[in-house]
């Protein structure tokens, strides 16, 4: 999975980039077509005929440059004057309509509404393209502006037809990663409530051994066993609703980290890990764990400059208002812009993150390359009192 994707962020650099692009040269073809055809019009017709069909079709124009503060008004709008226009045209013996121009803004108007407004709305705006192409049939001069009409419909349901699918396999694809990855969090569930579950257990039969003696910390392991329910009621209700699919099992433990870098087919890494690392909850090692298997793959897939690759995990201040600090950092020299496309890593790394109540940062370095950072409570919500190993009949921790 390729980590280096920015689902988050609606309007990256490069994409705003594009946008602005993309509308300043709509405007540029906008002001040609419409000097284009008015001077056809000026040398056939004579006279001031071209003025109405430059007026309609730079009104259509403005609003589809406009499109993006209301897809739904703006389409209804040009929709509106086109229709206007044809009416107008017919009435007073003018060029036929819509011209070139306003075929040009229609058929954006028309493509931006297909593709991003719900079904009913689109197909309501796609409709009245039709019927505005359909409507320059009657008092067509030649049955080239007709052909125009229902070319620039036809290409704008298409385009944005095609762009709308696309989009919606983009999301389902994305819902597809969030899924597993709940899903895998769920397998978790086992050890998590196991591990709380299991210190309960143990305190329970230390109490019952001290009240039949008579003597002994009994109220000291009644207030661990209360401990130890309050840490797994969070854990549960942490999780409640990543239910797994019946028949799925429940995986291993994670392999250890040393283990993962050793295996890495790409540049030398160079792991640091902190010695304490035993004790930490299992959610919290597990999440470690895939942080780094992800991020070490995507470099192998899209870093193959890199030179060297840095993985280190520490841990920030102490005891239960500590947090686990993890960074995967390349030294890979910048990327053509395709580079952190393709991929759904980040989401499913983000969801495990944030279940556990930390942060996941992912981006360029300054310096140069890319990393990825995360940090993990090793307190909250899915880590109770209970986080240490338990040793001995009477189940005390270390």
């Amino acid at each position: 999975m390729n980590v280096r994707n920015r689902p988050e962020l609606a309007w990256p650099d490069g994409r705003r980039a594009a946008a602005v692009a993309a509308e300043a040269a709509l405007a540029v073809a906008a002001v040609a077509v419409l000097v284009f055809w008015a001077g056809l019009i000026a040398g056939s017709w004579g006279g001031g005929y071209w003025v109405f069909d430059c007026a309609a079709g730079a009104a259509v124009c403005a609003l589809a440059l406009a499109r993006r503060l209301s897809p739904v008004w703006t389409a209804v709008g040009g929709l509106a004057v086109a229709a206007a226009a044809v009416v107008v045209a017919a009435w007073a013996g003018l060029p036929n309509e819509p011209g070139p121009a306003m075929v040009l803004g229609l058929s954006v108007l028309v493509g931006s509404a297909v593709r991003t407004l719900p079904a009913r709305s689109a197909c309501a705006v796609a409709a009245g393209g039709l019927a505005v192409a359909a409507a320059s049939v009657p008092g067509a001069h030649n049955g080239a502006t007709v052909g125009l009409n229902v070319a620039g419909w036809l290409a704008a349901l298409g385009v944005g037809g095609g762009l709308r699918l696309l989009a919606a396999r983009r999301l389902s694809a994305a819902d597809h990663v969030r899924h597993d990855e709940r899903r895998r969090l769920a397998r978790e569930l086992h050890d998590v409530a196991a591990h709380h579950l299991t210190g309960i257990v143990l305190q329970a039969q230390a109490a019952r051994l001290l009240a039949r003696r008579g003597s002994g910390p009994l109220e000291e392991s009644l207030e661990d066993i209360e401990d130890a329910g309050a840490g797994a009621l969070a854990a549960l209700r942490r999780v409640v609703g990543l239910l797994r699919d019946a028949g799925d099992d429940v995986p291993g433990p994670p392999g250890r980290l040393a283990d993962l870098v050793g295996g890495f087919d790409g540049p030398p890494v160079t792991l640091r890990v902190p010695g304490e690392a035993e004790n930490w909850p299992p959610e919290v090692t597990s999440t470690v764990y895939r942080i780094v298997q992800e991020s070490l793959t995507n470099v192998a897939r899209h870093a193959a400059r890199a030179r060297m690759v840095t993985v280190e995990v520490t841990v920030e201040a102490a005891g239960r208002d500590g947090a686990v600090v993890v960074e995967v950092a390349d030294d890979a020299p910048p990327a053509p812009p395709s580079r952190g496309r393709g991929g759904y890593g980040l989401l499913g790394m983000r969801e495990r993150v944030e279940a556990l109540d930390g942060t996941l940062r992912a981006g360029p370095r300054p310096e140069g390359g890319w990393s990825v950072h995360a940090t993990l409570p090793l307190t909250g919500p899915l880590t109770g009192p209970l986080t240490g190993p338990l040793t001995g009949p009477l189940g005390r921790r270390r």
